[in-house]
């Protein structure tokens, strides 16, 4: 530190050994940015802290049907068969993130040792779908869907909704619930169905916590791969 002269001071650690500490070059005590003399590294962190909240990697998304041919799909928005009752893609694929897309396959091979596959049902999903999807759902029902003002995960490629199947029939497993169903039966952790289907449901939740994702506190089929934070939210279409 320095006195009042600006000569640097000697200050006495615990141990007592003087040290010297030196400011740092060319940095004056007050400024503009800083009028009441806050610590510089206060300032510094304060500067950074907006930054590091920003996306950090550049979207980068797989089809998931090309890492493995025996991941199956049911993508119900690209048909009728969805709870607005209407298609909104125009095709039926899904994507994510490779790191997310990675971890799914390396979930998807767990199981199949087991004769169990995953059936995807969304990954990747336009902002403009989860702005239909809100503005479509009834305001006591909005916890199962997500507020665009927020943006999804499934917006940044990083969220995948999806069930298990049979690899022997190629028939899926009856779960506790029905895929977007907007009820308690949903629940990840929902006491009721059969034993068999409860069985499944925690099957399915073990691998993939296993790999990398979280379940939705709301919704035993929807997963979100741990690094979403770090991709930007997207409105474009399916990759060509």
């Amino acid at each position: 530190m320095r006195n009042e002269s600006g000569t640097p001071r000697r200050i006495e650690t615990r141990l007592g050994t003087p040290r010297r500490i030196e400011p740092v070059s060319g940095t004056p005590r007050r400024s503009r940015g800083n009028p009441q003399g806050c610590p510089l590294f206060l300032v510094l962190l304060l500067a950074l802290l907006p930054l590091r909240a920003q996306p950090q990697r550049t979207s980068g998304l797989v089809e998931l049907t090309k890492l493995d041919p025996t991941i199956k799909l049911d993508i119900r928005y690209a048909t009728a068969n969805n709870f607005l009752g209407r298609p909104v893609y125009t095709e039926a694929r899904a994507f994510l993130q490779r790191p997310a897309a990675d971890a799914l396959l390396r979930a998807h091979q767990s199981l199949r040792q087991y004769g169990y596959g995953l059936l995807i049902h969304d990954g990747y999903r336009p902002w403009s779908v989860t702005k239909l999807f809100w503005d479509a759902t009834p305001a006591d029902k909005k916890v199962f869907v997500a507020d665009p003002a927020k943006g999804s995960r499934h917006n940044r490629g990083c969220a995948v909704d999806l069930t298990l199947y049979d690899l022997k029939t190629g028939k899926p497993f009856q779960m506790p619930s029905e895929y977007d169903e907007m009820s308690e039966r949903s629940y990840p952790d929902y006491p009721g169905g059969t034993a068999e289907s409860r069985r499944l449901r925690n099957l399915l939740r073990d691998a993939m916590e296993h790999e990398g994702f979280m379940v939705y506190e709301y919704e035993w089929w929807h997963f979100d791969y741990k690094d979403w934070r770090l991709y930007p939210i997207a409105d474009t279409p399916f990759p060509q």
